[in-house]
């Protein structure tokens, strides 16, 4: 059982940047891949940002390259998304989540494990 938990989430203005964090607690993920998705009110969850777990194969969103990176801390068992120049259309409820199995990162939400709670992030006009 690997357990996680959000946190960075918070208001910006468009433009600022926010970094979210995701621990994993009570157990080691460095042999998991890591994903990070977003839901907006109305809309369905999709996939932001995804990395395999040994950290060299990424994955982003067309609405986010060039703007977020993922990244991980095995040591720390932690998961990164740094955010910068963002944008009020990147207003969501963030969730991180990790799967294992074979060598590549996950985009699909069913091929996720665990998840953790979520971290609301909110840009301003």
């Amino acid at each position: 059982q690997v357990q996680l938990v959000e946190s960075g989430g918070g208001l910006v203005q468009a433009g600022g940047s926010l970094r979210l964090s995701c621990a994993a607690v009570r157990r080691s993920f460095s042999t998991y891949h890591m994903g990070w998705f977003r839901q907006a009110p109305g809309k369905e969850r999709e996939i932001v940002a995804a990395m395999n777990w040994s950290g060299d194969s990424t994955y982003y969103v067309d609405s986010v390259k060039g703007r977020f990176t993922i990244s991980r801390d095995n040591a720390k068992n932690t998961v990164y998304l740094q955010m910068n120049s963002l944008k009020p259309e990147d207003t969501a409820v963030y969730y991180c989540a990790a799967g294992s199995g074979g060598d590549s990162y996950y985009t699909e939400g069913y091929e996720y494990d665990y998840w953790g709670q979520g971290t609301q992030v909110t840009v301003s006009s």
